[in-house]
């Protein structure tokens, strides 16, 4: 940075990073890290309704709250005295905040606040309102037609989310800047030694298995994945289960069946939410990670699978093709025969397999929390013109 330059007060929001860190959470957090070593910032966090100096860390000891929130939000009442009470104290909390930039990673924006940048990670909401509890859509939409009226910039994890926006809403390009997703250095090549503790645990044979990560809900399209896996011949699903990790968000009874049925067949072993530090050994030691889902903004998981050294099979759906170039045997979501050649050709084919992990590990490269810092910094830099 110059020596004549002004860095860049900004306040970012916290509240995403909480136990256990998923997809959004994780990218605050993995972000939030990088930002700190930017010269050209200064940053502070907004947590709840309290800015503090440090970034708060997501942990086990913080589980209990979260539990007793989600507990709270249960109750109808609760959840509009929150709703209606939340953003505006936020505003409050903000007031002495005025020179700075205002960053929520996670879509809202509390109101009369100037000099905001939001992050839409998708569009789903909108488009896919199923792949959404129904009691929440209505409510969703309208905070985030708000949050687009309200923002300076929007900052989005793919060019396809950012035509998303475009289109929808008809925003200028030049209002949205694309800054892709990367996975933190836990996820990176591992030999049968490295993994075998984790593999003991879950009782399962290194490169002996296929996994897949993700909550379980509808437009990750597990019931294809299921579909697929159950028309496999016996003893290839014997000799190379599918290891299904995330919580079970949404299920309705014919994935239940199917759920129940690899499990009494043995086929599907289903480890619940697996720890955050047992992940990156099973994406190592995995045969494939397979992603069959419909709508995605970015697709981290892809990501992390190609930089642990483990071919990918994915749809080819949405913000995919962009994560994964042409570096993963993509299926349309709907294609059961497809999705179904393609793990039968990882079970069989050593040559592919290893020319897909080639080439996965190349793409990953390609990615960094860094370069996501720096095309943040870009959105930052707009609206400091205008403080």
């Amino acid at each position: 940075m110059d020596a004549g330059s002004k860095k860049i007060n900004v306040v970012f929001s916290t509240d995403c990073i909480k136990y256990p860190l998923t997809g959004i959470g994780r990218y605050a957090f993995e972000l939030a890290k990088q930002l700190q070593r930017k010269e050209e910032l200064m940053l502070t966090y907004l947590h709840g309704t309290k800015v503090r100096d440090s970034l708060v860390v997501a942990s086990e000891s913080a589980q209990s709250v979260q539990s007793l929130k989600r507990t709270l939000q249960k109750s109808k009442a609760v959840s509009e005295i929150y709703r209606l009470t939340f953003p505006a104290m936020k505003t409050l909390a903000l007031r002495n905040f005025k020179s700075h930039i205002y960053h929520s990673p996670n879509y809202y924006l509390p109101p009369k606040v100037k000099h905001c940048v939001a992050t839409f990670h998708d569009l789903s909401v909108f488009h896919w309102p199923q792949f959404h509890p129904a009691g929440r859509v209505h409510l969703m939409q309208k905070e985030l037609r708000k949050t687009v009226s309200r923002a300076a910039m929007l900052i989005t994890d793919s060019y396809y989310t950012r035509q998303e926006l475009t289109d929808f809403f008809g925003i200028e390009d030049k209002k949205i800047v694309v800054a892709p997703l990367a996975c933190n250095e836990q996820f990176h090549c591992r030999t049968k030694i490295d993994v075998q503790n984790v593999l003991n645990k879950y009782n399962l044979q290194w490169r002996s298995f296929f996994l897949y990560t993700g909550t379980i809900e509808p437009r990750k399209n597990i019931l294809t994945l299921l579909q697929a896996y159950d028309s496999l011949a016996s003893r290839d699903k014997a000799a190379f289960p599918l290891v299904i990790s995330g919580y079970r968000g949404w299920e309705n009874e014919k994935l239940f069946k199917l759920f129940d049925k690899g499990e009494r067949e043995g086929w599907l072993k289903y480890p619940g939410f697996v720890p955050e530090k047992d992940l990156p050994a099973l994406f190592s030691a995995a045969t494939s990670f397979v992603f069959p889902s419909i709508y995605e903004g970015f697709g981290l998981p892809v990501l992390e699978a190609m930089a642990s050294g483990t071919a990918v099979i994915c749809s080819n759906s949405t913000s995919l093709p962009e994560v994964a170039g042409d570096a993963a045997l993509m299926h349309d979501p709907e294609d059961i025969d497809a999705l179904t050649n393609y793990i039968q050709m990882m079970m069989g084919n050593a040559y592919e397999k290893q020319h897909m992990i080639d080439k996965g590990l190349a793409r990953a490269r390609q990615f960094s929390w860094s370069l996501c810092a720096d095309k943040t910094i870009e959105a930052y830099q707009q609206v400091a013109k205008y403080i």
